[in-house]
């Protein structure tokens, strides 16, 4: 039952990003070494239950009697290291209403409603425990939080239609945008030259639209619904292709993934990427070699697309509920994702940085 908890446990938080490489062996090794040096004298040692049937069979008896033992034993360390796999490897409860991830260029991983909404909770990179950054202003709710290459971050407010923006290096939320014409700005994505595009949907009328924010001439920050060729449905993930000309949008209430070439203050060029099952898309990301990872709400998987939108796999999910996901770890490879059902975090693997881990280092 040990070794198996501990296989179970050390190989699992290795394989997703919370422990050296190399360290689950080493765990394991030592967790077999101690279970030699106390259970010799009990049982001769025998972790196999194959091992232990076998002379079982011949032996009979009491041998027999207790082979039960040998095979439940390791099926419940696997079932305890199962339930206890979140606090091993940081998977923890923060609330039901953690959204946004985003990661910043030291490796830190923010969400926002950390506990209570309105919060921005941070994951220092390498910790194990999570702990309150900040607050936005009273009855300010985030929803969202991107990076830009300066290492400022932006949040979403969709409760007071505002994009806050804090300095790197600063933990005060500032105004850096707000419109009373937002329904609530949803999800952002930030490009290489600053300008933020945010989702806007109005759930009641399941239908929505695209913001495009930036700074004008004379250093104000200026914001208008973005034209299109098309009526949008209820917009919702979104993020830019690896060279800022492509503009990619989950709308929920249909739950297809479009395209759109971006021009000035237009989206022109509508292409439908992906149709999947109404209401089971949430947020989207991209990676540097332009893939699209959708967060299947209800699914329990996030979809690994090609940008023609052919699906490369459904990378199957601990929770149920993703609702966005980012780009984190020393390389950028490594996936955070938000789940609402439990209101926790979870991590998996990839073979690409995320673009926006990219674009931080300055190299999109």
């Amino acid at each position: 039952m040990a070794l198996k908890y501990g296989v179970n446990t050390t190989g699992d938080v290795g394989a997703h990003g919370h422990a050296p490489k190399g360290f689950a062996p080493i765990a394991i090794g030592l967790c077999l070494t101690l279970i030699h040096l106390i259970s010799i004298p009990v049982t001769n040692t025998s972790v196999n239950p194959a091992r232990s049937t076998g002379p079982a069979l011949f032996v009979g008896g009491w041998a027999t009697a207790q082979l039960w033992l040998f095979w439940l034993a390791p099926l419940a360390g696997a079932a305890c290291a199962g339930v206890t796999y979140r606090v091993v490897s940081g998977e923890r409860s923060l609330s039901t209403g953690i959204e946004g991830p985003a990661a910043d260029l030291d490796g830190n991983l923010f969400v926002v409603n950390f506990g209570k909404p309105g919060t921005i909770g941070k994951l220092p990179a390498g910790g194990a425990a999570s702990e309150r950054f900040t607050a936005l202003p009273e009855g300010s709710v985030g929803n969202a939080i991107r990076f830009d290459r300066s290492g400022t971050m932006f949040i979403a407010d969709y409760k007071k239609h505002n994009i806050f923006a804090i300095p790197k290096g600063a933990t005060d939320p500032v105004v850096w945008f707000h419109s009373d014409e937002m329904n609530q700005p949803n999800d952002i994505t930030v490009a290489r030259d600053g300008t933020i595009y945010a989702s806007d949907p109005n759930w009641k009328g399941r239908e929505g639209h695209i913001w495009r924010i930036a700074k004008a001439a004379d250093g104000s920050v200026q914001g208008q619904v973005m034209s299109t060729p098309r009526a949008m449905g209820t917009t919702n993930g979104i993020d830019l292709s690896p060279d800022g000309k492509t503009l990619y949008v989950g709308e929920s209430s249909s739950g297809e993934i479009w395209s759109y070439t971006v021009r000035g203050n237009e989206l022109t060029g509508a292409k439908l990427v992906k149709a999947f099952q109404p209401d089971t898309v949430d947020g989207l990301r991209t990676d540097v070699a332009g893939r699209l990872y959708v967060a299947r709400i209800l699914k329990g998987t996030i979809a690994l697309m090609k940008p023609n939108g052919a699906v490369e796999r459904e990378i199957a999910l601990k929770g149920k509920e993703p609702t966005n996901l980012a780009f984190g770890g020393s390389d950028g490879k490594t996936v955070f994702v938000t789940q609402r059902q439990g209101g926790f975090v979870e991590s998996f693997r990839t073979d690409q940085q995320g673009r926006e881990h990219c674009l931080q280092r300055g190299r999109c």
